[in-house]
């Protein structure tokens, strides 16, 4: 059997630190091939990704991953448990035998340590959080103030750094799954994960490479030191990339055009917000000034932006209860490979327990479903005929197929 390595990534864009990361990766574990379960249009953070799945699914291959799969939205647009529960379930269904993941802590023992005394002590954690949840803290908030509270006099991880609080969950969810994969991690380096500084030793986060490309008016060549060549081809090529305030304008239509009852279907629409996010939106003219008006001690900017993101992408409540109770997607949908990656597909095919799906036009589901609509929303900003062009593509465009030799698609 070829040996297979995972990892889990959204690449918006992919940098000189994913780079990094992965050439380090496959040191550790020695892989044949290297499969990515990667978010689609929309992101953890509740944000549009910079440029489409399709565009950052070639700069994953033409950087050295092997296969390409969707992380779908149900998954991809959710709190760091589901998310990390989604991705690490789609990896074991695709069989790879390790993946490694970016985290500040570097260290992979300290994870499982870490993880194991949160089992141990879930009772006295989980009724922390409750009593920080009602003194008024948002739900991140109260979980680190619980966890620190719990773990006060214990070796364990930092939980207050965004990665590992992923990677908690990553190596969390093997274990809830009963994985064999076996975790592995790598240590940041210079640039942190919401960083927005662009520095000399040319690493810097996502989050600063989308800053500096907006605020120079989308100039590309700003960025060129901080990701790797095939990535900055592709962008070259690239005509309009993705921010929310692309989307405002629909946001507001959508929020204010919506009763109260109705904003209440959608999901992560709670404890009624409903009505601060009417009274918000009448008062802004931009995403930033909405966002900041609804921003409060209890709300983050995260779960707003996600919860916005629902809302622009109709997704209700109920919609996202039935793809996500059994807490894995139904379904692999393959988004590239290389002639590498199509070898490992071939030998694992009769052994899979999920379809791998290459076209969606022959496969129904209701985790496709919200994907499709996904899609329809992030072409909102594109014009006539590119609009049409784009959605037409997400229900006819086959796995993007990459010859690893001659350094072309094909």
């Amino acid at each position: 059997m070829m040996e297979a390595l995972g990892v889990i990534v959204e690449y918006n864009p992919f940098h000189n630190g994913h780079l990094y990361h992965l050439q380090q990766s496959k040191n550790l574990t020695n892989p044949d091939v290297v499969i990515a379960v990667m978010s689609g249009q929309f992101l953890q953070r509740g944000e549009p990704a910079l440029v489409s799945k399709w565009e950052r699914t070639k700069m994953a291959l033409l950087n050295g991953i092997d296969i390409v799969v969707e992380l779908p939205y149900a998954f991809a647009t959710q709190k760091a448990e589901m998310f990390a529960t989604g991705a690490v379930s789609i990896l074991s269904r695709l069989q790879v035998d390790s993946f490694c993941f970016g985290s500040e802590q570097g260290n992979i023992d300290d994870f499982n340590r870490t993880v194991h005394l949160m089992v141990e002590k879930s009772d006295p954690y989980h009724s922390a959080v409750q009593k920080y949840i009602k003194e008024g803290n948002s739900y991140p908030k109260a979980s680190s103030l619980a966890f620190s509270e719990t773990f006060q006099n214990e070796n364990v991880i930092d939980l207050t750094q965004p990665n590992n609080i992923l990677g908690f969950h990553y190596v969390k969810a093997v274990l809830d799954l009963g994985s064999p994969i076996q975790p592995f991690t790598i240590g940041r380096t210079t640039a942190g994960y919401h960083d927005e500084q662009l520095y000399p030793s040319n690493i810097a986060s996502a989050t600063a490479i989308r800053k500096h490309l907006f605020e120079t008016n989308r100039e590309i060549q700003h960025v060129q030191d901080y990701v790797p060549a095939p990535t900055f081809s592709v962008l070259q090529q690239i005509k309009s990339f993705h921010r929310w305030e692309d989307y405002y304008s629909l946001l507001k239509y959508k929020i204010l055009c919506s009763t109260p009852e109705q904003l209440r279907t959608f999901y992560e629409v709670e404890e009624g917000i409903e009505y601060r996010l009417q009274d918000c939106m009448k008062k802004s003219k931009t995403f930033q000034e909405f966002m900041t008006m609804l921003k409060t001690k209890r709300y983050t900017w995260t779960r707003l932006q996600r919860m916005c993101t629902h809302i622009l992408t109709n997704t209700t409540k109920d919609e996202m209860k039935r793809v996500t109770e059994k807490k894995e997607s139904n379904y692999v949908r393959l988004l590239g490979m290389s002639k590498a990656g199509q070898v490992y597909l071939r030998k694992i095919k009769k052994d899979l327990t999920i379809p791998i799906i290459s076209n969606v036009a022959s496969f129904s589901d209701d985790g496709l479903a919200l994907d499709k609509k996904a899609t329809i929303a992030y072409s909102i900003p594109l014009s006539e005929p590119e609009r049409s062009a784009f959605i037409h593509k997400e229900f006819s465009q086959p796995p993007i197929r990459f010859d690893e030799e001659i350094r072309r698609f094909i």
